[in-house]
């Protein structure tokens, strides 16, 4: 007969650790309690009773001078505060996997979210993990879970926060999380499933199918301790769920034929000595009843693989190998899981997917679409038959007897520590919008998936997710969860970041003259605001023409690429004057450089005032016809002489460079003996057009109206 037993089976780190501490604690204080059970052991137990250690079950029943250990399974925060503002010592032996759990309720409550506990609703455990939040909701099934979602109202769009309790099984974790995804639209889950249950699970399950019966070692009434039974059971049709060795029946190894094997897997609560104890029993029956007396133990019974092996009358023992628990399950039941990398040879390729030889029964296929995100590969630069290849298995169908595989996901994970770097600096990464998912898209960034929440994507409210698809965008990466595979970044996070950049880049470089190329963000009626790379500067409506203009969209539209120069800027207030007319264009320039006092020029009438009449020398450059100079006699008003739109030759009399201002004279040409005007004329004049409520002036260009 074969004993194989599991190892890791027995102590968890928690349950250890919080033993150990009530064992120091009973040495170095008088009185010693813990608040429940330390462990779910009765064994174990009488034995910290023996040391002095006794159990309460409530914080009221703790007394002054008393040292109260808490156990692995933790207490609510109220507990906590009551036993410190009574000053009784505390020693907390609570698992450091459950305060995890402690801290991400209460963050989450904080943070405004539901926590959402997944475990035995009256398990000790649990109980603690929803004291040290408000509101919670606690469910023992996915099935339960999913129930909640679809019938409490507006539930799936709260934030909720998941949790689990450690003990459970990962096939829980896994239903309650496609579960979240799938209806929740604004949920976090945290895997916070030990490790180490994990893996005795997984065990249990192997050896199970190894094995023609199993011995499950744990106490009735622990949680993790049923279901590593409720495992075997699946696998095994016998099974023995005992607490300790004194439960086995007498001469109970006699049942069993000597090519029989036996797998010993224990809970979380058991301790070493009463794992110890089984196999020592079992040896020890097998040894009296069903082998001679020279029947040799190969192996010690502390070792994991106990083989004892008969002996014939005249022989000497027979000597084998003992075997590791990895190496027997290697050779009998060799299979591959979801999520591990393996190697294998390229058997053929076709146009749909790779063959692949993993040297196992099952075969290996790489679907065209998971071999690699360039679409524009091909497949015979990239794997070529007899090819040795590492992939990534992302199903196993034990009943079709095929293992999928993916580079594509192998790729992924080895840009995981990219990603992580890039989480830890907020580097701007870029990657391709590659799908639309509930509440957001989903960016592939080097072969990993990049959740981006809608909230995140930059596009305005009521624009459609589709708008992104199959485009390149930056982002920032803002959480990752390697052991849950999520990643979640902002677009317009980076959006932001290069927007701040740019502008600080701006502020540090700017100065007056300096050009830039922009963009037309907006119009109003007195200007136009330009971004001009990550800062908005404004054109003023003066600043846009040489001549007179409407409005702003007269010129320009939003969106057009023009470009600027910097005419002043205010670092403290952040604002940026820009000019967008060519300063070469400027009519006032054109028009000294060609023109001089006594020239005569044929200009056009353009608006008649009771003080005289304005008239276009050059575009963008008017001057006045002083109604004194309009002819060689009185005249009364100005229409009496010259209409709008009437050319006329005049002769400029004078030129204003300060105000950029020009004085023209009909009269000088058609009467040039007649004299100029006399001072009190020109005064006149001058008293005339200060009255009036036109300020000409040629940079400014105005339409002239009285009012």
């Amino acid at each position: 007969m074969r004993v194989i037993t599991a190892k890791t089976a027995g102590f968890c780190y928690g349950v250890k650790r919080a033993v150990e501490l009530c064992i120091k604690a009973a040495e170095d204080s008088e009185r010693c309690v813990t608040l429940g059970p330390i462990i779910h052991n009765n064994s174990v137990i009488a034995d910290l009773a023996a040391r002095g250690v006794r159990v309460i079950d409530d914080v009221t029943q703790a007394r002054e001078g008393d040292t109260v250990v808490l156990r692995s399974h933790g207490v609510g925060e109220e507990e906590y505060k009551s036993l410190e503002e009574r000053k009784i010592r505390i020693v907390d032996a609570t698992c450091p996997s459950v305060a995890k759990i402690h801290k991400i309720v209460r963050r989450a409550e904080r943070d405004g979210r539901l926590p959402i506990v997944i475990g035995e609703r009256e398990h000790p455990e649990v109980r603690a993990i929803e004291g040290w939040c408000g509101e919670s909701e606690c469910f023992e099934t996915a099935e339960q879970l999913s129930d909640w979602l679809e019938k409490v109202p507006d539930c799936k769009d709260k934030p909720l926060t998941l949790v689990f309790q450690t003990t459970l099984g990962k096939r829980v974790f896994d239903k309650c999380s496609e579960i979240a995804k799938k209806l929740c639209t604004n949920a976090e889950i945290f895997d916070t499933i030990c490790d180490t249950t994990n893996s005795r699970q997984r065990e249990a399950e192997c050896l199970a199918k190894l094995a023609d019966a199993m011995i499950v070692v744990g106490a009735p009434h622990s949680g993790n301790s049923r279901r590593l039974a409720d495992i075997c059971r699946k696998h095994c049709g016998r099974v023995y769920f005992i607490e300790t060795a004194a439960e086995l029946e007498d001469n109970f190894a006699s049942q069993f034929k000597p090519t029989d094997v036996v797998g010993i897997t224990a809970g979380a609560s058991a301790p070493s000595w009463i794992i110890k104890e089984v196999k020592q029993k079992m040896m020890e029956e097998s040894r009296d009843e069903v082998f001679t007396e020279q029947a040799t133990p190969i192996a010690d019974a502390t070792d994991d693989a106990v083989i004892v092996a008969p002996a014939a009358d005249d022989a000497e023992p027979v000597e084998e190998t003992v075997e590791s628990f990895e190496e027997m399950l290697e050779k009998s039941i060799k299979t591959l899981h979801t999520g591990e990398k393996v190697i294998g040879v390229v058997a053929a390729i076709t146009p749909t997917e790779i063959s692949v030889d993993l040297g196992i029964k099952q075969s290996g296929y790489i679907p065209i679409s998971e071999l690699t995100d360039d679409p524009n590969a091909k497949i015979e630069d990239i794997v070529k038959v007899g090819q040795e290849i590492e992939t990534f298995v992302t199903r196993v169908n034990d009943v079709e007897g095929t293992v999928m595989l993916s580079r594509k996901r192998l790729d992924a994970i080895k840009s995981w520590s990219d990603i992580e770097v890039a989480k830890d600096n907020r580097t701007v990464v870029e990657g391709v919008v590659t799908e639309e998912n509930k509440g957001g898209v989903v960016v592939t960034v080097r072969g990993v998936r990049v959740f981006v929440p809608a909230s995140r994507t930059g596009l305005a409210r009521e624009a459609a997710m589709t708008e992104l698809l199959k485009k390149k965008v930056k982002l920032v990466i803002t959480e990752v969860n390697q052991s849950r595979r999520r990643v979640v970044g902002s677009i317009g996070a980076a959006s932001n970041d290069e927007k701040r950049e740019k502008s600080e880049k701006i502020w540090n470089e700017i100065e007056v003259g300096k050009k830039y190329d922009g963009t037309v963000k907006s119009l109003t009626s007195y200007g136009a605001f330009v971004d001009i790379g990550g800062i908005d500067g404004m054109v003023h409506v003066s600043e846009l023409s040489w001549t007179h203009i409407k409005h702003p969209s007269d010129v320009l539209a939003a969106g057009d690429k023009v470009p600027v120069y910097v005419l002043g800027f205010d670092k403290e207030k952040k604002k940026i004057s820009l000019g967008y007319k060519d300063p070469s264009g400027n009519p006032w320039s054109r028009f000294t450089e060609g023109h001089n006092v006594g020239d005569i020029v044929n200009v056009k009438i353009v608006k008649l005032m009771a003080f005289g009449a304005f008239a276009e020398i050059i575009p963008g450059v008017d001057g006045l016809i002083h109604i004194s100079q309009l002819a060689d006699r009185r005249v009364n008003v100005p229409s009496e002489v010259v209409r709008e739109g009437q050319n006329v030759d005049v002769k400029i009399t004078a030129i204003d460079n300060e105000k950029q201002k020009v004085s023209l004279s009909i009269r000088a040409v058609v009467a040039p003996e007649s004299m100029p005007l006399t001072d009190s004329e020109v005064e006149e004049a001058r008293n005339e057009e200060r009255g009036s409520v036109v300020v000409y002036d040629t940079d400014t260009p105005t339409d002239f109206n009285e009012d």
